[in-house]
C-alpha cells in the first residue's frame, strides 16, 4: 500500500509537487513546510505529529 501523495497543502492550498518538501501525519494529512511550522508540527485533524513526507524515486528510463 503506497502513500497518497496529495498535491495541495490542506491549510493554505499551496500546490505541492511530488518532489516538493511537505509534511504528513500517519493519516496522510498533508501540509506545506510553512504551515507545518506554524502549527508546531501537529496535525490539526488528528493531533498527530507532522513529519517530512518521503520522496519517491524517479521512474527508471525505458529504452
Amino acid at each position: 500500500m503506497a502513500l497518497e501523495m496529495r498535491d495541495r497543502c490542506e491549510r493554505c492550498g499551496t500546490a505541492l509537487q511530488q518532489t516538493s518538501s511537505a509534511r504528513i501525519c500517519s493519516y496522510e494529512c498533508t501540509f506545506c513546510v510553512s504551515c507545518s511550522d506554524a502549527m508546531r508540527h501537529t496535525c490539526p485533524n488528528c493531533g498527530g505529529e507532522l513529519v517530512a513526507r518521503p520522496r519517491r524515486a524517479a521512474a527508471p528510463a525505458i529504452g
